[in-house]
């Protein structure tokens, strides 16, 4: 216990959290979700942890702790989502786990006799909804990346000489090229269930995850391990239940789906109730409603789940339509719900024009993400425990948290030449395997 003396641990533990991809502002809140789920230990380690994924001996080296001791603690933390750990290049590497997706998701799908879930679901949801301060500092300022993107329903998509479909918007392609599946409880439905504010008949198991990211959830009791055609299934429900499908936002290597409501998803609440258009990346489709052929029934503004349509009285009735269908464009994700509902099919998906950024892997997202934050200089300098690297990180980062330096850096013309150069940096450390995830 000698690491932990003299110091508030769990202020400097929410220090290291606020410098991963999403920004968790401190406040006693955010204090009482960080004493509630870690011990003094866990928390110790994970300040002391490098930021990207690390072997145990890296971890062992940069902590000082002794090997039985750390292996303990680890076994804690990733038992409970705190730290996620992968087989990957031959041996498991550990990475602290941000609020989202990590942290929040993976404490509020923890089941069992010995879980808080009604004490945990109160403290992040004054935290992270109610507070407001996470969501301002997370989407507030016209941020285009996020790790949760909206894929629309194939069914609601009628390729033509106008669009290709691609094989990331499409589920039936992730499933089929997936070769492990889980499905976990939504951590969403979870929490609003706790908070007596779940209004939908939506079954709380349906969170679902592929690959590596399925082997995680099963070594740890969070999922469980399912067949190709129980996946098919689930995503069968979800679409005659009008789900959103809120999908990993990366082009290759998809890890997991949720299955949205939009009374319990805290992304879908955030556009919805709190007012913030960016907390789900769009699909590369928007909803176009036809008025010749709407009959003005009013099925797709009822299954819109962020209420982006609404019916209004029609300025030019034709026959006994007496209602217009009114899309708000700029909030409009792009999940082919209302196109699902639409009897006359006066309302289809089209492509949008606006570029949509969908990163091409999880490394490049996290990339991306990380320098809108304001945190990239953690990724390039990941060891918290070298004198030299925290120079670094000190005047890498004032220099990337320039506004014109970051917005260059994430446009059309230069984003392509700073990530391969952020992959070259990798190359360079032997660390190749990383790209691939």
């Amino acid at each position: 216990m000698g690491h932990l003396v003299g110091k508030d641990i769990f202020r400097e533990l929410g220090g290291k959290i606020d410098g991963m991809e999403m920004r968790v502002p401190w406040n006693d809140k955010l204090h009482a979700i960080l004493k509630e789920l870690y011990t003094s230990e866990e928390a110790d380690v994970i300040v002391k942890m490098p930021y990207g994924l690390s072997t145990f001996e890296e971890i062992e080296k940069v902590t000082g702790y002794e090997k039985t001791a750390l292996r303990r603690i680890l076994d804690s933390s990733t038992a409970k989502g705190l730290v996620m750990d992968m087989w990957v290049n031959g041996s498991f590497h550990y990475v602290p786990s941000p609020m989202v997706v990590g942290i929040f998701e993976f404490t509020m799908m923890r089941m069992g006799p010995n879980v808080k879930s009604k004490e945990w679901a109160g403290l992040l949801h004054d935290y992270m909804d109610e507070d407001g301060s996470f969501l301002k500092a997370n989407f507030g300022h016209g941020e285009q990346l996020f790790a949760i993107r909206a894929m629309p329903h194939e069914e609601a998509l009628q390729p033509s000489d106008c669009f290709e479909v691609l094989d990331y918007e499409k589920a039936s392609v992730l499933i089929a090229e997936s070769t492990k599946f889980a499905i976990g409880v939504c951590s969403c439905r979870h929490k609003m269930l706790h908070l007596d504010q779940k209004s939908c008949d939506v079954p709380l198991e349906k969170c679902s995850q592929f690959g590596y990211a399925a082997d995680f959830m099963i070594r740890h009791n969070l999922s469980r391990e399912v067949s190709r055609s129980e996946m098919l299934d689930n995503f069968a429900e979800s679409r005659e239940m009008g789900l959103v499908l809120g999908a990993d936002n990366v082009r290759n290597n998809m890890k997991f789906v949720c299955h949205c409501c939009g009374c319990c998803c805290g992304p879908l609440l955030g556009i919805s109730k709190y007012g913030y258009a960016n907390c789900i990346v769009t699909s590369t489709f928007i909803a176009e409603i036809t008025n010749e052929t709407c009959v003005g029934c009013g099925k797709c503004a009822r299954a819109c789940p962020i209420n982006a349509i609404t019916m209004v009285a029609a300025t030019n009735p034709q026959g006994k339509r007496k209602k217009d269908a009114l899309l708000d464009v700029p909030i409009c994700i792009g999940c082919g719900v209302c196109a699902l509902k639409c009897p006359t099919k006066a309302c289809t998906m089209v492509k949008r024009q606006q570029t949509v950024i969908h990163p091409e892997t999880t490394f490049e997202r996290l990339m991306l993400q990380s320098l809108e934050k304001g945190t990239l200089q953690n990724q390039i300098f990941a060891n918290p425990q070298s004198i030299n690297e925290k120079f670094m990180r000190a005047f890498v980062g004032a220099f990337l948290r320039l506004p014109p330096v970051k917005k260059a850096l994430l446009s059309d013309r230069l984003r392509s030449r700073f990530l391969a150069a952020m992959k070259d940096g990798v190359k360079k450390q032997g660390k190749e395997w990383v790209l691939d995830l």
